[in-house]
Formats: C-alpha cells, structure tokens, sequence
C-alpha cells in the first residue's frame, strides 16, 4: 500500500470560534485546499435575498437550489452565478439568514453533494462548518470540534466586522451569536455536536499560532498512525 502523505480534515464547531481562520492557515503551511462549507450556505441565502425569497419559506428556498450556480476555486474564492462573492456573503444579516435555510433538509443535501464531489476524489482538503465532521465529510482521517466562549466569539466578530467596514454593537453580536447557537445546536436536520472520535480544541484562551500548530501537530500524528497501521 502506498504512503500516506495528506489526509482529508473536517472542523466543526460554534460560529465565531475562529474555524475558517485557524483552517486556512492551516492549509496555507501544508499545502492543502481549504473549503468553507459555511460560505455555501452563506452563498445560497445571498440568493435567495438577490431573488426576493424570504429565508423563513423553505418551499421557495427549495425552488432557488439550482444545479451550478455556486462554484469554489482553490484560492478559496466562493462564486454565485460566476460572480466573486466572498466579501458580500460576510456580512452579519446573510450569516444569520444561511443559518435560517441551514435548517432545510433539501438545502443541506444540496450542500453535502456539492461538496463530496470535490472532495471524495483526492486528499488534501480541509473543510469547516457545522456538519462537517458527521454529515458532509465523516470519512474525514481527522475530525476536529474548534470552540470558544460566546462573549470570545462575539469579540472576534466586532473585530472582523470593523476590518471589513461594517461597524456593529457588541452586544448585538453576542446576542446573534447566542441566538445561532441555539438555532445550530437545536435545528431538525443535523444539529451541530461533537462526534465521538472528534478531537476539541477550545480557543477561548489560546493565541492564534498556538491553535495552529495543535491542528499541524494533530495531522502530521494522523499521517504517522496511518502509516503504521498500513505497514502491518
């Protein structure tokens, strides 16, 4: 059997904990492709809102999931209808309303089978969400739940919000933030949770580099057991 040299890694967790950030560093220093699975949905709602449909009618929601519309490049740009959407589908209003249309089943599938498509071909790619690790990639060699306190999270936020020009109230945020863990962790269709062979990683009180080098350090562990196990 061949040598391991790169796996496929599924992050899950809360919003704001710092996944997406943490996940393209991570596949900038080992030369993985990152894949948001959060600006899918983000992506999607921003359709919706481009077409008039409200996010609370699933019906209508369901009747925008056209097949093409949302393309990702490996630079992690996110495209609707060919256009670079990657800064537009940040802003807080269609971040809580991906999190609305994450609660349809037909949405979801629709997301899982965009993205498996990708990433059942080849390894090397490491995935973020909310599902990640036990609905769109739980054949994932390594699954990680990225966490931190809500008042931490919502910090993070403000401060991303006034990078990009938004400016917001803290308070609002953490109560948004509040609000979207309850919505994930309560929703019908796949709840966000922790799965059993996840490994949790809580940043409350960790420094950018330290969360970093734990998942780098967790991978490079990953590859060294399947290689072991291979040479049995």
């Amino acid at each position: 059997m061949s040598k391991v040299t790169k796996i496929n890694i599924a992050i899950d967790g809360p919003c704001g904990a710092g996944k997406s950030t943490v996940s393209q560093e991570v596949a900038r220093r080992l030369g993985y492709v990152f894949i948001n699975s959060g600006s899918v949905y983000r992506a999607l709602a921003l359709n919706a809102k481009q077409l008039g449909v409200d996010w609370n009618d699933e019906a209508q929601i369901n009747k925008t999931l056209e097949k093409n519309i949302i393309s990702l490049d490996e630079k992690e740009n996110i495209f609707l209808r060919e256009k670079n959407v990657s800064i537009e589908i940040r802003e807080d209003s269609i971040s809580f309303g991906s999190s609305t249309i994450a609660t349809y089943k037909k949405v979801r599938q629709y997301v899982v089978d965009l993205i498996q498509n990708i990433t059942k071909k080849s390894k090397g790619y490491i995935m973020d969400g909310r599902d990640t690790t036990f609905k769109i990639m739980p054949y994932a060699e390594l699954k990680i739940f990225l966490t931190a306190s809500p008042e931490e999270r919502a910090m993070r936020r403000l401060n991303q919000n006034v990078a990009l020009g938004f400016n917001m109230d803290y308070n609002k945020i953490l109560d948004e933030v509040k609000l979207r863990d309850f919505q994930d962790m309560n929703r019908e269709v796949d709840p966000l949770h922790k799965v059993k062979d996840a490994k949790e990683i809580d940043c409350t009180n960790m420094g950018f580099e330290a969360v970093v080098v734990n998942i780098i350090e967790l991978v490079k562990e990953t590859i060294e057991r399947l290689n072991k196990k291979n040479e049995k």
